[in-house]
């Protein structure tokens, strides 16, 4: 069958090798992979339709079907009601360093936008009050926003920060990233304490950032230190976990 322009795929030279004892479905699901990762896919294209493919691979509709539904799995392909199977951008790789993930995402050249949901000034928790070395009954900054890339829902970040530290508002937020705020005030960041987890999505986390209930999220956790040593940001973050991935390096114990 003659490659058509409606099948994208027609063009990437897909072959399956059936005396290999990788199953077929994955070695078309790693073409595929390699294709969206290497920009021959471009995000935001549009899969011809699964018999297309399968005729032209000489494989059933169920081996195709496994091998798209691997890469929906893993985050870089999403079936659309009404429209068919589409490119996502592929998951965001952060290094484990003191930077955010509004930077992050312009060092990606993957356009960062932002969605204020909360600022305001109110009495700090206990908690975050000795998180941030702050006396009880002191007051702190309360910053909820989603942070989206092309208009995709990538996390929602919840942050507190001293009041008068700096002056914040929403606009300024929906603009920039907070971490770009602090360095324009003059506020350098020198050192935080990181941790890492996961846990379900809440209702109405799932609601935001385009998930099931009870999908699986990344969490960080993260309390900032300036060069002084003073607390000035403490961060509560909540990730898609199809669309991020943080990397470490390890070193050997001597």
């Amino acid at each position: 069958m003659p490659p058509t322009d409606q099948d994208p795929t027609a063009a990437l030279h897909l072959r399956v090798d059936r005396g290999s004892p990788v199953p077929l479905y994955h070695q078309l699901a790693q073409q595929l992979e390699a294709a969206v990762t290497g920009g021959d896919l471009a995000p935001g294209t549009l899969l011809g339709n699964e018999i297309g493919l399968a005729r032209r691979l000489g494989l059933s509709r169920p081996t195709v079907r496994q091998a798209i539904q691997s890469l929906v799995d893993a985050g870089l392909l999403v079936r659309r009601r009404g429209v068919g199977t589409q490119v996502l951008h592929a998951p965001l790789r952060r290094p484990l360093e003191l930077s955010s993930l509004h930077d992050d995402l312009e060092a990606a050249g993957l356009r960062p936008t932002t969605r204020v949901l909360r600022c305001v000034t109110e009495t700090a928790s206990p908690e975050t009050a000795a998180a941030l070395q702050l006396a009880e009954g002191s007051e702190v900054v309360h910053l909820e926003r989603l942070r989206l890339s092309h208009g995709e829902p990538l996390a929602r970040l919840t942050n507190h920060l001293p009041a008068g530290l700096l002056g914040l508002d929403p606009g300024r937020l929906a603009a920039g990233g907070l971490y770009g705020l602090l360095r324009e005030a003059g506020i350098t960041l020198h050192s935080a304490r990181q941790s890492v987890g996961a846990r379900a999505a809440t209702a109405e986390e799932a609601e935001l950032l385009g998930e099931a209930p009870g999908a699986p999220l990344l969490t960080m956790r993260r309390l900032s230190r300036d060069h002084t040593g003073r607390a000035v940001e403490l961060g509560s973050h909540v990730y898609r976990a199809t669309r991020h991935s943080f990397d470490f390096q390890l070193l050997a114990r001597r």
